[in-house]
């Protein structure tokens, strides 16, 4: 660090949140939740399974409620060069076995890429995004439901009774990926939906996993409140983590672990008190604070 105490709070140019956080002692991120809540229409199973997204799409069947308050002040010890929360005992983050084990998402299998930027260069035969997309749901949406090469979630979610793509889209689009848009889907997935038979050989959790530390990444910034990605992931993870910070009356363990939590709705009456006692609580953690159970995979 140098001379320079200062320098702790600067990453690549950008104020740190832990920077400023006397300063700012209530500040509380914004979760940019696109869960839909879509009932499992039994007819998808098979596609679903094909694609190993089936547990996942088990999970969207619920809604669940990110408590803020205690994501943020996790991220306000999250530190974008290392993808590291630094606790005050030591330092711990979420890894691909915690993924596989609260998503139920493979983490092996060749990685995800291409359609997330410039995905329109991967279309079979060079043909126009629109034209494909038409190709494989059965039909365009209209202009009014499309901005640029995003799409409502409203109109997916009439479309999802028929096509099964439209489901995977959706789950990909608002449980993995969510961006900061909150009610678009991009149809970057294209690609991947028209191969149902070969989404099961994509490390979907590594894809996932590298998308949620890049958004608490951006969010460590001081100058951003929103958080996108798989929170359910994050929030599950928290809870299975540290048991000190789980809600009472969640006993039942399930698969995949995140399912353990369904209808958690944390009270935000008093959020801002709030915000300042659970960082406080962190701050107060020991090492038989965090579980350490193993996974044991079958």
């Amino acid at each position: 660090m140098g001379d320079d105490p200062a320098r702790l709070y600067r990453l690549d140019g950008v104020a740190h949140i832990a920077g400023v956080i006397n300063d700012e002692p209530q500040r509380c991120i914004r979760s940019m939740r696109r869960q839909q809540g879509m009932p499992l229409d039994e007819r998808y199973v098979p596609y679903l399974q094909m694609a190993r997204l089936y547990h996942l799409a088990r999970l969207n069947d619920r809604w669940f409620r990110l408590d803020e308050p205690l994501v943020s002040a996790f991220v306000k010890r999250w530190r974008p060069e290392t993808h590291i929360f630094h606790i005050p005992f030591g330092e711990c983050t979420l890894t691909l076995q915690d993924v596989a084990y609260q998503l139920g998402l493979a983490v092996d299998g060749r990685y995800v890429s291409g359609c997330l930027t410039e995905f329109h260069l991967y279309i079979e035969g060079g043909r126009p995004a629109w034209v494909w997309f038409e190709e494989l749901l059965g039909v365009v949406p209209p202009p009014s439901q499309v901005q640029k090469f995003a799409v409502n979630c409203t109109w997916f979610q009439e479309t999802v009774r028929r096509f099964a793509r439209a489901y995977i889209m959706m789950l990909l689009g608002t449980q993995l990926f969510a961006d900061k848009s909150g009610n678009r889907i991009h149809i970057r997935w294209l690609p991947y939906a028209a191969r149902l038979e070969e989404m099961g050989s994509y490390s979907w959790g590594s894809a996932a996993l590298a998308w949620l530390y890049w958004c608490m990444c951006r969010v460590a910034n001081r100058h951003v409140v929103k958080l996108a990605g798989p929170l359910q992931l994050l929030q599950s993870w928290i809870f299975w983590r540290f048991p000190r910070f789980r809600p009472a009356g969640y006993d039942t363990c399930s698969w995949p672990l995140a399912s353990r939590w369904s209808g958690y709705s944390p009270s935000y009456s008093e959020k801002s008190p709030r915000v300042q006692s659970t960082r406080l609580r962190i701050d107060m953690l020991q090492p038989r604070d965090v579980s350490v159970v193993p996974v044991t995979f079958i």
